[in-house]
Formats: C-alpha cells, sequence, structure tokens
C-alpha cells in the first residue's frame, strides 16, 4: 500500500536548511498497523504528512497504492487523500462553530454523498463511538475523550482504506488513549490499514510493527512479537 524509497525532505529559509527526513525508506503493506517513535523533533509529523499527501517530499519516491505521488500537485493529493485516507490529529482539530453530527458529516460532503446516505453513514459512526446522544452538541460541550471519539468517527465514517494516527492519545487520560487504541486496533482487525505516530511504548505495542525515527532516518524496525508467533 506504502512504498517510499531515499525519502527526504529539506526545509529551506534565507539563512538555514534543514533535513528533516534523511533516506527514508519503508514499506507497509495493506492491513498492517504500523507505529513510529522517536524524540521530539525526529521527523514523524513530517513523516506523517507526506504519507497523508498534506506535503510533497524534496526528493526520492513515494507510492500510494502503486502510484508515484511524490511530485502529486495539492488539486490530485487532495482527490487521492478525501478518497482514501482518514486523519487522527492529537488535538483533535473539530470544528468549533458545527455540531458533532456536522463533524463527522464533513468528509461525506466532500465525497457529494446523498443527504440520506450521509444521516445513516454518521449516525452508525456515532452509535459505534458511543457519541450518538452528543451529537447535537458543539465540541466545546464535550469532554476530551468525546471531542477524541469525534475525531475518530470523522476520520473513519467514508472507510478510508489507511487511518493515519498523530499522537492520538496525546492529550487524554490513560482510560480514554485505552478506548482510543482500542479503536483504532477494531479498525485495523476489520482490515483498514493504521500508522500511528506515538511517544507511548504502550500504546506502540499495538502495532504489528514499530518503526523508530532518529535525526530524520529510520535507526530500527522492531516486529511485535505477538503478531509474529
Amino acid at each position: 500500500m506504502i512504498k517510499t524509497e531515499n525519502l527526504k525532505k529539506i526545509f529551506r529559509t534565507e539563512e538555514i536548511e534543514t533535513l528533516a527526513l534523511d533516506n527514508i525508506s519503508l514499506n507497509i503493506k495493506e492491513g498492517e498497523f504500523v507505529s513510529v517513535m522517536g524524540p521530539s523533533g525526529c521527523g514523524k509529523s513530517t513523516l506523517m504528512n507526506i504519507l497523508g499527501l498534506l506535503d510533497n517530499p524534496s526528493e526520492g519516491e513515494y507510492k500510494l497504492f502503486g502510484t508515484d505521488v511524490a511530485k502529486f500537485s495539492e488539486k490530485q493529493r487532495a482527490l487521492l487523500r478525501k478518497e482514501n485516507i482518514g486523519f487522527v490529529f492529537q488535538s483533535f482539530n473539530l470544528i468549533d462553530e458545527l455540531t458533532v453530527f456536522e463533524n463527522v458529516e464533513l468528509p461525506l460532503l466532500y465525497l457529494k454523498v446523498t443527504t440520506a446516505e450521509r444521516k445513516k453513514k454518521v449516525n452508525a459512526v456515532l452509535e459505534r463511538m458511543e457519541i450518538i446522544h452528543r451529537k447535537n452538541h458543539f465540541p466545546q460541550q464535550l469532554s476530551g475523550g468525546q471531542q477524541q471519539r469525534a475525531a475518530v468517527a470523522r476520520a473513519i465514517v467514508s472507510s478510508p482504506k489507511l487511518i493515519l494516527a498523530d499522537e492520538p492519545t496525546g492529550n487524554l487520560d490513560s482510560k480514554n488513549g485505552d478506548e482510543v487504541m482500542k479503536m483504532l486496533s477494531d479498525m485495523n482487525e476489520s482490515g483498514t490499514t493504521v500508522v500511528m505516530v506515538t511517544h507511548s511504548p504502550a500504546y506502540a505495542e499495538y502495532g504489528r510493527r514499530v518503526v523508530h525515527l532518529f535525526d530524520g532516518q529510520i535507526v530500527i524496525e522492531n516486529f511485535n512479537d505477538k503478531f509474529h508467533v
């Protein structure tokens, strides 16, 4: 599903050049759950932005679903992104002026899903996330755990092939963090590919593989023994 070869990302200003990713070669198969770990500033979020088609690499190859997307235009990236990728962020990124229902409905509006089908899909995913009783509330009326449930619902409502989760438990207490990890694990068991950035060794263990980044490079990959017996 995902294949990168010698991926580089360089950020340039008038005074300085920063190498954020340095020759990243990574293969992620369909249906995998891969955890990405590393210290702050090691390139984790930069990698996720490129994998999620929010940014292009400076050099190297990136194939998604067998298509080389490294040099795609923003319009091309946006089309591929909205049809195939769901995002879960640490900061929830819900729109304060919209209700929970309207926030979760957004990806379906972009995909031009009919009104009746949108209502059916949104209600079903809110039931699954156990926040259907909050569908007419606004994000600021929810607890942190409920906001992240809404964010996960928004990410999966269009049944994307790939979920990218960037520190999805970072702003949550352990109980809500555990629940979000269970949701991601359940989605993976249903066939969705999950790539997650985390600082938590315990949560990283939900992945079948843990990729460690340091200074923009992959320094080690560990396979989770419980999935490889």
